[in-house]
C-alpha cells in the first residue's frame, strides 16, 4: 500500500470525526476546536491532491480566520450551548 494513499484514508477518517464531533459537541469551545482540526485536515487533503495554493487558502482562511473570528465571538457570548 502506498503511503500516500493510506494517509488519504487516515485523514479523511479524521475529518469525518472531527466534523461529527463538532456538530455534536454542547461545549462549544471544543467544537470549534474540532472545527479547527478538521479544516486543517481538509487542507492537508487539498495539498495531497496537489494543490497547494488551495490548501494554503484553507489553512489560513479556513481554519485559522474562522476559528480566530468563532473564538472570538465565543468571549462575547456563553460557551456552553442551552
Amino acid at each position: 500500500m502506498n503511503i500516500v494513499l493510506l494517509l488519504n484514508y487516515i485523514s479523511l477518517t479524521l475529518i469525518v470525526v472531527s466534523a461529527f464531533l463538532a456538530i455534536s459537541l454542547e461545549d462549544l469551545l471544543s467544537a470549534v476546536v474540532a472545527y479547527g482540526v478538521a479544516g486543517l485536515l481538509l487542507s492537508l487533503q487539498f495539498y495531497l491532491l496537489q494543490a497547494p495554493d488551495v490548501a494554503i487558502t484553507e489553512a489560513s482562511i479556513g481554519a485559522g480566520l474562522t476559528i480566530a473570528l468563532f473564538v472570538f465571538t465565543l468571549r462575547k457570548t456563553q460557551r456552553w450551548e442551552r
